[in-house]
């Protein structure tokens, strides 16, 4: 079994070389860590759908240092310029029309349109600088179980399987960039994510669409997390309303094994089962919520005695959609009820 290597800061020559070898390395983002491969090498880029278990239309998204890197490959038109300026480096992917004969189909699954991002993360950045190439950059984790927002949840699930994991500690954001689409005239976003559609919106002058997050079984998702199961522990998870809790809990109660609850901490503090070993705190807010939500679920799903995690669905807005999406396709869409 290949020995995967967790490299700091100071180590950071040894990532380089492994992604000019060909070899995968992990790496840290502002959102969640990355598999990172150089795009331009298809067998690398292989490696990246063999390691993850990833279905091959299931596209890649490539991360760059510059935006300028991304005119190797991609077309790049005024919108796409104006989006980049606003928000990059940042937890935003653009999808652009790609330029032919450059990245694979490998990368793009098949499309004929390419997926784009800068990282908020200087050591990354500079991972790709050194590299000399972009890198494609799926999250660093067996496909469709929660994403990893540390290096140890990298370890878990990739150990054996890839080079080495540069590690920057916990990520900030917690889930996945949002993905807009702008080789299609109305611009949508096709994952939902830290930056709003209002904040797109803005910034361009235009409408933009959002309500594209799912495909057909019958068609190749232009980009991750429309179409496959994701995010999801191997232990049954279910969504809370807010008006449900009290019930929730006199239900887990009743059970005899204990049920994982992950609750924001108004509700901690309301049902008074602050210190308990089965409870999870979501923090104080929606982005707070989204950071501590992979690494709850990938928690309780490390815990032989718990089967069941009841999970604190959030009011339905913008802020909290990239949130309320993940634990939605975590849980299966499944809500919590007493009946």
């Amino acid at each position: 079994m290949m020995e995967t290597k967790i490299w700091q800061a100071s180590e950071l020559n040894q990532a380089v070389k492994a992604i000019k070898r060909g070899a995968l390395v992990a790496f840290p983002t502002e959102t969640v860590y990355g598999l990172g491969a150089d795009a331009f090498n298809e067998a690398a880029v292989g490696k990246v759908y063999a390691a993850k278990g990833r279905p091959s239309d299931n596209p890649l998204i490539v991360h760059v240092a510059e935006a300028e890197q991304v005119e190797r490959y991609a077309i790049v038109d005024a919108r796409a310029k104006q989006v980049m300026d606003a928000f990059w480096p940042g937890p935003l992917t653009i999808i652009l029309p790609a330029i032919p004969d450059t990245v694979s189909k490998t990368v793009t699954g098949g499309l004929t349109t390419v997926a784009s991002r800068m990282p908020a993360n200087d050591l990354t950045r500079e991972l790709i600088r050194l590299a000399d190439t972009p890198l494609v950059g799926p999250s660093a984790n067996t496909s469709g179980k929660p994403s990893p927002t540390t290096a140890q949840h990298v370890f878990h699930d990739l150990h054996g399987k890839i080079a080495g994991i540069l590690d920057d500690g916990a990520t900030q954001i917690g889930v996945e960039s949002t993905v807009l689409d702008l080789s299609v005239p109305t611009p949508a976003i096709l994952r939902p994510g830290q930056i709003t559609p209002d904040q797109i919106q803005a910034v361009l002058g235009v409408p933009v669409d959002s309500e594209q997050h799912h495909v057909s079984a019958t068609e190749t998702p232009k980009a991750p997390g429309m179409k496959y199961r994701h995010y999801a522990p191997d232990k049954t998870v279910y969504m809370v309303n807010h008006a449900d809790w009290t019930q929730a809990i006199i239900w887990a109660q009743s059970q005899l094994e204990p049920v994982g609850l992950m609750l924001t901490n108004d509700l901690i503090i309301e049902h008074q089962l602050a210190g308990m070993d089965f409870v999870w705190t979501l923090g104080n807010d929606g982005a707070q919520a989204a950071s501590k939500l992979f690494a709850g679920l990938r928690y309780f799903d490390d815990r032989a005695d718990i089967q069941t995690i009841l999970v604190a669905a959030l009011p339905t807005t913008q802020a909290n959609a990239a949130y309320n999406n993940r634990l939605a396709k975590a849980a299966g869409g499944q809500f919590f009820s007493a009946e």
